[in-house]
């Protein structure tokens, strides 16, 4: 065997060890995404706890009111003349929201 041969052999065997890691890690970085979906969806089927805030329209202003509360918790600066269609019709109804977390995300996508 000659140098060349070898040269040719080991770089042979690092490419396959690289692709195979590659492969690998792509393949646990699905597994876990899948894992984590399925948290998710468990935990969202988990929780039919009544609504926390509902967010509507209030004086011509975007209000979130808590649950069981007359007094807006926080107004949304936001002008209700740009939103689309969709959006003010849901604020005319009101829109319920279980978390915090789900009203910030929906504070965010109208204000921008």
């Amino acid at each position: 065997m000659t140098l060349k041969d070898a040269k040719r052999i080991y770089f042979t065997f690092v490419a396959a060890v690289t692709v195979s890691g590659f492969f690998t890690v792509c393949t646990l970085g699905r597994a876990l995404q899948k894992r984590r979906t399925e948290t998710r969806l468990a935990a969202v089927s988990v929780s039919d706890e009544e609504p926390e805030f509902l967010v509507c329209e209030s004086g011509g202003r975007a209000a979130v009111f808590r649950r069981d509360e007359e007094k807006p918790y926080l107004l949304i600066d936001v002008d209700l003349a740009l939103l689309s269609d969709y959006d003010r019709e849901a604020l005319a109804e009101g829109m319920y929201f279980k978390n915090e977390r789900e009203l910030r995300q929906f504070i965010e996508d109208i204000s921008s």
